[in-house]
Formats: C-alpha cells, sequence, structure tokens
C-alpha cells in the first residue's frame, strides 16, 4: 500500500540527520531545491528525486535501499521511494548531506498518471543502462564502485519485482489523494 511520506516530510525540522546526533534536518525548503526539469530519468516516479546532485556518493551511505549513482557526474538517483517514517528520514539526511541541495520531495506536483505511465513503458532503458553499469563497476579496482555495483543489482531486482506494483499504487494516490484500499482495482501502467 502507498504510503505518504509528506507528513514526515513537513514535521521533520527537528529530527536528528542520521548519524550526525548533534545536527537537526531543520526546514527541507532549505535543502530539498531540486528542480524538477533538472532531475534524473533514472529516478522512479514520486515524491522524492534527484536533480543534478553531488554529494561524493555520501547518499548510499545513508540510505543505500533508496539511492544508486549515475555514470555520467555522479549524482544520485531516488530508485525506491520511502515506505515508512524511518525510510524518509533517511531519504531525507541524504538529501541533508547534498551540496548542491539538489533533491527535491515535490514529485506529486508533477507527475502525472500519463508520465509514470511514459516511463514505466520506458523501463527497458533503465534496465540496460542497470545492465551495462552494473557488469563495469562489480569488477573495479575500488570498493566504492563494486559497493555501487550493489546497489544497481538492488534497483534491477526493484525493477523486476515491486517496481510495477508501487507505480500502480501510486497512480492510485495521485489519482484519489488517498491509497487503495484491498478491494480497489488498482490502475494499469500499460506496456
Amino acid at each position: 500500500m502507498y504510503w505518504d511520506p509528506m507528513p514526515t516530510v513537513v514535521a521533520s525540522a527537528e529530527l536528528p540527520v542520521v548519524g550526525e546526533k548533534d545536527r537537526r534536518l531543520g526546514d527541507p525548503d532549505d535543502y530539498c531545491r531540486g528542480l524538477w526539469e533538472e532531475r534524473d530519468w533514472r529516478n522512479v516516479p514520486g515524491p522524492f528525486y534527484g536533480a543534478a546532485t553531488d554529494s561524493c556518493w555520501m547518499g548510499r551511505l545513508i540510505a543505500q535501499d533508496h539511492i544508486v549513482y549515475e555514470d555520467g557526474m555522479g549524482s544520485e538517483v531516488v530508485f525506491r521511494q520511502p515506505r515508512d517514517a524511518r525510510e524518509t528520514r533517511l531519504l531525507l539526511s541524504a538529501a541533508w548531506v547534498d551540496p548542491f541541495r539538489a533533491y527535491a520531495c515535490d514529485g506529486d506536483a508533477h507527475w502525472t498518471v500519463e508520465l509514470i505511465r511514459d516511463w514505466w513503458a520506458d523501463r527497458a532503458k533503465v534496465a540496460e543502462w542497470l545492465g551495462r553499469l552494473e557488469r563495469e563497476w562489480s569488477v573495479h579496482d575500488r570498493d566504492q564502485e563494486r559497493e555501487a555495483a550493489d546497489g544497481l543489482r538492488a534497483y534491477s531486482r526493484y525493477l523486476d519485482n515491486g517496481l510495477e506494483t508501487a507505480l500502480r499504487e501510486y497512480t492510485f494516490w495521485l489519482d484519489n489523494g488517498r491509497p487503495a484500499h484491498s478491494h480497489e482495482r488498482l490502475p494499469s501502467l500499460g506496456r
């Protein structure tokens, strides 16, 4: 079932940054300033996305079940949206450490059912990128790239098993402003 992270985002200012017990997240508007037009195409649809981030590969240290790195500039990509308050805090903490402040959590204002269907229809492009980069990084001589390959494998598994249901739940959320009940039919993503 889709979980709305926005109440946690709104109430997050006094939460400690993960791994920084003496620092608070503060106002998300101060560090979640990514622009929709600059989001990376590999971000999965949902409220959170990376847009030209530069966190020196810190995001996976904080939110490894949610973030992978792209191979052009090393920017961070959100491959799994949060499913509860703890996971939302992890993503917010990863956004907090980004010196470019290029994460965003306003995806609900931009994604439409049609855009989600288009993204899903183009998933073979994502799968090809994941496979190519995972093959390259998994045999790299640096530990950091080999660990990053673990994230690419996790994204690939999620793309094959679980993401379609999550996106169907998200499209229902966008259309209805609430999670679907178990008896309600979720919209198709088509192709």
